[in-house]
């Protein structure tokens, strides 16, 4: 079967982008990529949360899925809002890589004994974020927090213009770490230190390190073909963690962590949620990650 991936045309995107290519060919199928840009890539707004509502980097690709203009997306499922068109479906989440927030600090910065933040006092840390910046100021509130924006590359030569660290995820460096572009970039971060955050403090994104592979869903043979590249523990996990965005009702600028990991027999569910200022913590454990994103967002509205 001959399929058409639409994707972002960053290089963290076209990484993601060709990574299911591959396992799409390796199937049998012949696939192309489809650059599409999105309302996201084409804003100069400073913050994420002040570029518009949830979706911004995903809408024009589900549209040309609409319009029947490509056969699949590939989106970072962080980015992908709880609510899309009734026309498509996420066929398959693949096994996701680590969801951790990392830490990228200047030498003269760091402080290894620093604690969950370990940064020397009053460093200047770049984040465009709204859930990273509340988490800094909670975690470290000598901090100065400033906005950055830019694909991974260029955050990471910011560095070298005024910022002491900036925060990342884990999952991006990793993927380009191994990306298989031709034009693949050197991230070249031997000079600075680079500290994964824990996730169960520094708790990520929902969603965070996971891609949703869409479709129209009236297209039996491309859900059918996708489905083969999912992962039942990544799909259980990702799907409760947005489970509690969509009752939150988030968009950019809220400031929601979710994380949901199996544990041994069973999993825990861990969440932090910024109101008014105020941080709060809710964490449980159980058999059902479902139900355990209904028992985290009961808490938090009793918070």
């Amino acid at each position: 079967m001959k399929l058409a991936i639409g994707t972002r045309g960053s290089h963290l995107a076209r990484t993601q982008a060709t990574t299911v290519a591959a396992a799409l060919e390796a199937l049998g199928h012949t696939v192309e990529l489809e650059i599409i840009s999105t309302a996201g890539d084409q804003s100069d707004a400073p913050f994420f949360g002040s570029i518009g509502a949830q979706g911004v980097f995903v809408r024009e690709i589900e549209q040309a899925l609409l319009e029947r203009r490509v056969d699949i997306a590939v989106h970072s499922c962080k980015d992908l809002p709880t609510s899309s068109p009734d026309e498509l479906t996420i066929a398959a989440i693949p096994a996701r890589v680590d969801p951790a927030d990392v830490l990228i600090a200047k030498r003269s910065a760091a402080a290894p004994d620093g604690g969950v933040i370990p940064l020397v006092a009053n460093s200047v840390v770049g984040t465009a974020s709204a859930r990273r910046q509340s988490w800094l100021r909670d975690l470290r509130a000598d901090l100065t927090i400033e906005p950055i924006r830019g694909n991974v590359p260029t955050r990471v030569r910011k560095l070298e213009a005024g910022y002491d660290a900036i925060v990342l995820a884990a999952a991006g460096l990793e993927r380009l770490a191994h990306s298989s572009l031709e034009d693949a970039l050197e991230l070249e971060l031997e000079n600075y230190v680079v500290t994964r955050l824990d996730p169960r403090v520094f708790v990520p994104a929902p969603a965070q390190g996971a891609l949703a592979l869409q479709c129209r869903a009236d297209s039996t043979d491309v859900v059918a073909a996708l489905s083969k590249l999912g992962d039942a523990g990544s799909h259980a996990c990702v799907t409760a963690e947005r489970a509690l965005l969509e009752r939150v009702e988030g968009g950019c600028d809220l400031a929601l962590g979710a994380y949901c990991v199996r544990t041994g027999g069973g999993y825990e569910y861990l969440a932090m949620l910024e109101r008014n200022g105020v941080v709060v913590r809710e964490s449980a454990r159980g058999p059902d990650p479902q139900a355990l994103a209904w028992t985290i967002w009961e808490a938090l509205v009793e918070r």
